[in-house]
């Protein structure tokens, strides 16, 4: 007799009894291990303060299964602990809850915010606290990541978009940001060619993303491999800043990768700029776009900052003028708003490089909105600032795992799937686990495998390892 609406009936098993319901997802640990990635690890982060129990490689690893399957707080572990098929895949037990929220507070240091505050400028209401070596540690396993994953294919262009982004937390320590809530404010940069974030930096709600861009920049320059021999960069105005924009035009840059880097970054509309767009003549606008309720133009204008040196690299000014149609208004009553970026590209007339640099929306933006709606990156775990840190900088590692999953081993059709499409055709996977001859085998449907390619993923990542350099 049926127990619900539909003709069949529920009967449990004991743990383990050779089910899982997530054949797929061993997949993340494949790749993570296929890059070498738990040697870096077991290299870089150092955390435990005895030899037994779990590893740090065992942590992260867990920690970004956890993600990679949807896990957006760390009490859904329990949800993976109960997949004793995936226990057998993995060959062995993951980690607790409790014993993952032990690996994230060891990467806050209650003594570093202290010193960043007793280091603050007079006047200046933020700061940014340094890292301690766990915390580090996690980024030379993501730049590590980036690197295996180039050497793949070689790239010789890096395009890098900078972007920061807001985490609401009503946590205590949460400090107000500029849209009126309380949370964070972490920047990160990707590499478009490769689908890799690179690096990042985590910030409290009230730290501006244009306070202090410099460091974070020549970080991004410096993960990338020495494959590399194009430089890239687009930014908001946050980078709009006297130290960051010398720094890249100068091409014998401190810490940077030598030679030109073709950047637009925004511009902020000073009284002076706009004075400048304001008396442009009507013939030197060039039409970009007629949009059904205001027309878009843009041209080449002669503007230089006011603090900008005379024997520093010449910037190249772009104006946008958006002029409202017929009964349309602008938010400050004006029926012309201009914007405007600057640039050390003259390769591209003014409407072009206007677009180059507009795709920066659909790339580090979509980024944001991939790791905070789908890994996890929206939910801080805590009020420790330390361990919000590595929270964030997982859910990247997470977001580049899966990218160079994708790019390595899955079947084009799933090239560009973000998490919730790979969890639906590939992580959660039914299988039955069963031993034969000494030796474990996963049962899948066919047909499932056949989509999914997950028997050929698992080939390919084999292949990856066996090219790893060793050591």
């Amino acid at each position: 007799m049926s127990q619900g609406l539909l003709p069949y009936t529920v009967e449990t098993v004991p743990d383990g009894d050779g089910l899982t319901s997530r054949a797929g997802l061993p997949l993340v640990l494949e790749t993570m291990r296929a890059l070498g990635l738990g040697q870096v690890i077991a290299q870089h982060v150092h955390v435990r303060e005895r030899q037994s129990g779990y590893t740090e490689a065992e942590k992260i690893e867990a920690l970004v299964l956890l993600l990679a399957a949807g896990g957006d707080g760390l009490d859904a572990s329990a949800i993976l602990q109960a997949d004793g098929g995936l226990g057998c895949l993995l060959d062995r037990q993951l980690p607790s809850a409790d014993t993952l929220r032990h690996f994230l507070y060891a990467c806050h240091d209650d003594g570093l915010i202290p010193q960043a505050q007793a280091q603050r400028p007079a006047g200046q209401v933020a700061d940014l606290p340094a890292e301690n070596a766990a915390l580090q540690g996690l980024a030379h396993v993501n730049t590590a990541l980036v690197q295996q994953v180039a050497a793949q294919g070689k790239s010789t262009t890096a395009t890098l978009d900078h972007d920061a982004t807001i985490q609401e937390s009503h946590k205590r320590e949460a400090l107000p940001h500029y849209k009126g809530g309380r949370g964070y404010q972490p920047t990160a940069v990707y590499w478009v060619e490769q689908d890799l974030v690179v690096a990042d930096e985590y910030r409290d709600g009230n730290v501006g993303a244009g306070m202090a861009t410099l460091p974070l920049t020549p970080r991004a320059f410096a993960s990338l491999p020495s494959t590399v021999t194009t430089y890239y960069f687009r930014a908001d105005t946050a980078c709009y800043d006297a130290r960051t924009l010398q720094w890249l035009a100068d091409p014998a840059r401190p810490g940077g990768p030598p030679g030109p880097i073709g950047f637009t970054i925004g511009a902020d509309m000073t009284k002076e700029l706009h004075a400048v767009c304001a008396t442009v003549p009507e013939a030197r606008w060039q039409l970009v776009e007629d949009r059904p309720d205001e027309t878009v133009h843009c041209t080449d204008v002669e503007f230089t900052p006011g603090d900008w040196p005379k024997d520093a690299h010449p910037l190249r000014s772009v104006a946008l003028r958006m002029r409202t149609k017929q009964g349309q208004l602008f938010a400050n009553g004006a029926d012309t708003k201009y914007l405007a970026i600057v640039s050390t590209r003259w390769d591209l007339s003014p409407a072009p490089l206007l677009r180059w640099h507009g795709q920066k929306a659909g790339t580090i933006e979509l980024v944001h909105d991939i790791t905070k709606h789908e890994l996890g990156a929206a939910v801080p775990p805590c009020g420790r600032f330390g361990a919000n840190a590595a929270w964030y900088r997982l859910s990247l590692l997470t977001y580049n795992v899966l990218s160079a999953l994708k790019s390595l081993a899955l079947p084009p059709a799933l090239s560009t799937a973000r998490p919730k499409r790979l969890r639906f055709a590939l992580f959660t996977l039914a299988g039955r686990l069963i031993t034969h001859a000494g030796q474990l085998v996963l049962r899948v449907s066919r047909a499932a495998d056949a989509r999914a390619g997950l028997s050929a993923a698992r080939h390919q990542l084999a292949l990856v390892a066996q090219a790893l350099p060793v050591g």
